[in-house]
């Protein structure tokens, strides 16, 4: 990597100006003499780093530093050290040492084996202790423990230092071992070669500050050049949830498509959430476990014409057998946003139309990897003279191909007021397999007569979830609404 010394930051210069007299040197002392903290230093070292100017070796380091116990031992003595100098002074037995509270009775069989091991008592007759001449000699834990300066490291010990370390190491309560990670810091041979270059060049300007542009001062500064190679903090500046972008990319594509959007209220009756769509009013759908219904509540009289409530009872009553209008005046939170679509056709018989909705709905479900109790559903209608079941199937394509779905086919089904049905399948690349996606078929007359809707109405729709899903490669629907930073972050922008 060829590197323009004009381009390094002023740390940068001067860890390397800093370095320049030092080899496997530790970056914590780096603080000392450079004026920079140690923040900017860790992050002058990674920019180094990247530029392969420098080489940083980790390393763990033992450091040993004395207890309480060990610093009173310095100042009265190890255990056998006292028990030899009371020996000198005539007190010789185990009785005479224990009376005078010389050694613990803890302490005295390792002092009387230490001392024996030392050479430096004898036990003669009656049991009395001897001190030898070898005593006035002190032992290596004693010279150890006598150049013990705040603590040292054990890697630096010399020959003797270690005899004393080793024996003294195998007393408990007298020294503590700590480990510390350290990194020690080198120039490579390219940072050596920058050094002259660094030396010799001046300063430059980094930033193009308000008093330079005002003073005019700007035209006789030189400016350091940009590092275009230098690793860039990330940034998350706010912005839309994912989802909200596939509910903007869906309804810039309807858009397309010659569609116009439209809206409606999240409560509904259960005339027209169910019964206008000649749902039998004892169908499953319409139980507590699969509707949310808004308690004590009801909407009286119908929103509907008479001649509507009249023709759609009557429906139910040829092709189910029964109607009641108490329970058409249920209020529900919508299932689907068919209701707000056929409201609006039932308004406005257009001739030849293409309407679309997105909204939110509920289901009284068991939340899983792929259910919601509330989520958003997509639906697209277009009605035409002559409209039929291939140009339903052209704009699922078409809709598909543009949300970046290529792989497509369809299979019959059944819903209660479309006829015939069909279930579109997109192909999985990930999952390599088919899975369903949207609903789709063609009003039934039961649906569109009673409302003196003339021409046939082509309808689609279906969780936009799910949508969301495949493009964005998750496999468990809760994750678009888990708000895990994570993942959100990761999501690019623009997904095709």
């Amino acid at each position: 990597m060829s590197i323009d010394v004009s381009a390094l930051h002023p740390i940068e210069r001067t860890l390397l100006k800093a370095l320049a007299d030092k080899q496997d040197f530790p970056v914590d002392l780096l603080t000392i003499g450079t004026g920079l903290s140690i923040d900017q230093i860790r992050r002058g070292i990674e920019w180094l780093k990247f530029k392969n100017l420098v080489t940083v070796n980790e390393s763990t380091v033992s450091h040993i530093y004395l207890t309480a116990e060990g610093a009173s031992a310095i100042s009265g003595g190890l255990p056998e050290r006292r028990l030899v100098n009371a020996v000198k002074e005539g007190k010789n037995t185990i009785a005479d040492i224990l009376a005078n509270k010389i050694l613990k009775n803890e302490e005295l069989n390792a002092a009387i084996a230490n001392a024996k091991r030392n050479q430096w008592i004898q036990f003669v007759e009656g049991g009395k202790m001897l001190a030898t001449t070898l005593s006035e000699k002190r032992s290596p834990e004693e010279t150890f423990l006598a150049e013990m300066e705040g603590g040292m490291e054990e890697g630096k010990l010399t020959e003797e230092q270690k005899k004393g370390f080793e024996l003294l190491g195998k007393r408990p309560g007298y020294l503590d071992i700590r480990q510390r990670k350290e990194s020690r810091i080198s120039l490579t041979d390219a940072g050596r070669a920058l050094l002259p270059v660094i030396a010799s060049g001046k300063m430059q300007e980094r930033r193009l500050t308000p008093e330079l542009i005002t003073s005019g001062k700007w035209k006789n500064v030189e400016f350091s050049a940009l590092d275009v190679q230098a690793p860039a903090p990330s940034i998350f500046p706010g912005r839309r949830h994912p989802l909200v972008d596939i509910i903007e990319e869906v309804k810039e594509i309807f858009v397309g498509l010659g569609f116009s959007e439209i809206d409606g209220p999240m409560v509904q009756s259960g005339f027209w959430n169910f019964d206008a769509l000649f749902t039998p009013q004892d169908h499953p759908a319409r139980e507590m476990q699969d509707t949310f219904y808004i308690s004590g509540l009801r909407q009286q009289p119908l929103p509907a014409t008479a001649a509507q409530i009249k023709k759609i009872s009557q429906v139910h009553r040829t092709g189910w057998g029964g109607w009641e209008s108490a329970e058409a005046e249920r209020v529900v939170l919508r299932t689907h946003t068919t209701p707000v679509t056929l409201q609006h056709l039932a308004k406005a018989k257009p001739e030849a139309a293409r309407f679309f909705s997105v909204g939110r709905v509920f289901r009284n479900e068991k939340v899983s990897y792929k259910h919601l109790v509330e989520f958003h559903q997509v639906e697209g209608v277009a009605t035409a003279p002559g409209a039929s079941l291939r140009d339903l199937m052209g704009l699922q394509r078409e809709f598909y191909a543009r949300m970046g779905i290529k792989k497509v086919k369809f299979w019959p089904t059944f819903f209660p007021y479309t006829e015939p049905s069909l279930q579109s399948m997109v192909y999985n690349e990930r999952l390599e397999k088919w899975v369903e996606l949207f609903g789709m078929g063609i009003f039934r007359p039961e649906v569109t007569e009673p409302l003196d809707i003339k021409n046939p109405v082509l309808a689609w729709g279906g969780g936009l979830e799910r949508i969301a899903m495949l493009r964005f490669g998750l496999d468990d629907v809760r994750e678009l609404y888990g708000n895990r930073l994570s993942w959100l972050r990761s999501v690019p922008r623009c997904q095709l």
